[in-house]
């Protein structure tokens, strides 16, 4: 059967490549609705970019937790991953590599291979404790939306230096920020670390059915 060239292909909508800026934030305008497709941008909807803080374990439930910090603030949106894909965010993160590509690493080559750049990630929403995302692919000039788990988004983005973004609405529900070590409340970068056992207190503190866990 011979390969169908161009995109979108099923799974797949075209967006829009317009932005527009408004405060701290960034503000999506609306992209054209495409037949078959649902809507999923928002007018008006603003994304907050954010980077991983950390790699952290929830006691309670036996599963990691991915922590996404805004960028400039202790704002942060923790997200109950697994195993799996906790294992590839921290390979990037501490910088370890494999002879043979796995699996994000074939996925961002692929991309390539096909002609598209990975742009940015977009953590859009959660619902019934589910966490969804965008990963938004340039094209020759057209940008592509394709559904995806947070945390393969997240592990994508990291081998693809592209940006992460999630929705302010997302950040806000999280009631509490990222409290900071003794003696940290003086750094001006607003990037200061916890410890493990700081950290761990924390997530006790959060309840994991509010900003959603597992299948991310």
């Amino acid at each position: 059967m011979p390969v169908r060239r161009g995109w979108p292909t099923p799974g797949t909508r075209a967006v829009s490549r317009r932005v527009a800026r408004e405060g701290r934030g960034t503000q999506l305008v609306t992209p054209p609705v495409v037949p078959g497709c649902r809507k999923t941008v928002r007018r008006g909807g603003h994304v907050i970019e954010v980077n991983v803080q950390s790699l952290a374990f929830d006691r309670a439930s036996n599963t990691p937790v991915v922590i996404l910090r805004e960028v400039g603030t202790d704002r942060v949106l923790p997200i109950w991953i697994g195993p799996g894909e906790a294992s590839a965010i921290a390979m990037q993160l501490g910088g370890v590599s494999f002879q043979r590509p796995l699996t994000h690493d074939l996925l961002v080559s692929v991309l390539g291979g096909l002609g598209g750049t990975l742009q940015r990630v977009l953590i859009t929403r959660v619902e019934d404790s589910t966490y969804f995302a965008e990963l938004i692919i340039d094209r020759d000039g057209d940008l592509i939306s394709v559904d995806a788990r947070p945390s393969d988004s997240i592990a994508i983005a990291l081998r693809a230096e592209a940006r992460i973004f999630a929705d302010d609405a997302l950040l806000a529900a999280v009631s509490e920020s990222m409290p900071a070590e003794d003696g940290d409340e003086g750094e001006e970068d607003g990037e200061s670390c916890m410890s493990g056992e700081a950290l761990e207190e924390h997530l006790r503190r959060l309840r994991p059915e509010d900003f959603g866990r597992f299948d991310h």
